[in-house]
């Protein structure tokens, strides 16, 4: 029976920790970002590698070398087709901004017909105003990337990191249990291998409801008739990196498309009402059913994971930030003064959203007492 006291100092010495480690986050960006993309780069490759250098009988080196490669096919294949696509988009300007000032005209002589509103401002708003705002549109593009291009080059570190972190993974495993000598080997043998299987279960589940989601949005475009829908249903599913906003944020483009080239609005409400629908299963069958509970993590605490690293680290802290909180899960869970924070993550049981959740409350209450003991 545990009848040691709380030690206030404990606590704050942990929070103090804590904030050290944010600090240490927001300071260190540039070298951590491109080193966690590696990593988890490195875990998507390396069954892989595992399967060149055991029954192909490659080197250590040459099969770390084809993993960064394959990788790399892939990702510079993507970049290339969103290139070109929106090198097409760029060429058909003006049949947006045509379109656009139509619609925009249409519904300002609508409102002027219909409503009291005083729509003179908006009518001075000539035409060629909307060929201006387009043709900046390419200055703040360029500026955008200029202003990213320290983040380019940090990025760019990337291969070099996954090709050093597959050549190296036995000794830096080796540094792991030097570096925690009071940590039992069975213990650092669960925490390591609870490690790669979250993020395993983690990227190869994305990648496979980002497939059926792209196929399914990709069907609807199809039955609508929007133009390159094979194209926008990826690129859609693609963006489900960024968690519940990523694939909102994706079917914004291809119903402006819809606006533009269908000869009714409702093609664009219909290309929304697909997307939102193929949300709805993604969320509540897709990904429950291909992930299960090998992403153990309760919804307040993915938004809150998602709030705090875009803070740190803007739009590709969106991207990392349920990875890392299932991995500290990981850590936590197998920490007995960090358990409590494993809880706190991981997903929720029926009885505490019951009606009855409180007397389910009081009883494990009850037992816990039983467990640790009276408080002094």
């Amino acid at each position: 029976m545990n009848t040691e006291k709380h030690n206030p100092t404990r606590t704050l010495t942990t929070l103090l920790i804590l904030f050290c480690i944010v600090l240490l986050l927001y300071v260190l960006k540039p070298v951590l970002m491109p080193l966690l993309f590696a990593i988890l780069l490195a875990a998507i490759v390396f069954p892989v590698v595992n399967f060149l250098l055991k029954r192909c009988h490659l080197g250590h080196g040459l099969t770390s070398l084809l993993g960064v490669l394959i990788i790399s096919f892939f990702v510079i294949s993507a970049i290339v087709i969103v290139f070109n696509q929106f090198n097409k988009f760029s060429a058909d300007s003006q049949l947006y901004i045509d379109k656009f000032s139509e619609i925009y005209y249409g519904s300002i002589n609508y409102l002027e017909d219909n409503t009291i509103v005083d729509v003179t401002f908006f009518r001075n708003l000539e035409m060629p105003q909307f060929s201006t705002i387009w043709a900046k549109s390419g200055d703040s593009i360029t500026s955008v990337f200029s202003s990213a291009s320290s983040f380019v080059g940090d990025m760019l570190m990337v291969p070099l990191y996954m090709f050093f972190i597959l050549f190296y993974r036995t000794f830096l495993i080796e540094f792991v249990y030097r570096a925690f000598p009071t940590i039992s080997h069975e213990r650092m043998n669960a925490v390591l291998g609870g490690l790669y299987d979250v993020v395993q279960n983690y990227l190869r589940g994305l990648l496979l409801v980002m497939f059926i989601v792209g196929l399914l949005n990709s069907i609807g475009l199809l039955i609508l008739g929007v133009d390159n829908a094979v194209f926008f249903g990826f690129l859609a599913a693609s963006l489900m990196l960024i968690p519940y906003i990523g694939i909102f944020i994706g079917s914004l483009l291809p119903a402006l498309v819809a606006l533009v080239t269908k000869d009714s609005y409702w093609y664009a409400v219909g290309v929304i009402g697909i997307f939102a629908f193929v949300q709805f299963l993604e969320s509540n069958f897709i990904t429950p059913k291909i992930t299960g509970s090998k992403m153990s993590m309760n919804a307040f605490i993915s938004i809150v994971s998602l709030f705090v690293f875009g803070i740190l680290w803007g739009t590709i802290g969106l991207v990392l930030a349920l990875p890392l909180t299932a991995m500290l899960k990981v850590i936590f869970d197998h920490s007995d003064s960090l358990k409590a924070w494993g809880f706190l993550i991981g997903e929720t049981e029926d009885y505490h959203t019951k009606k009855s959740s409180m007397r389910w409350m009081n009883m494990r209450m009850k037992h816990f007492k039983k467990e640790t003991g009276p408080n002094p």
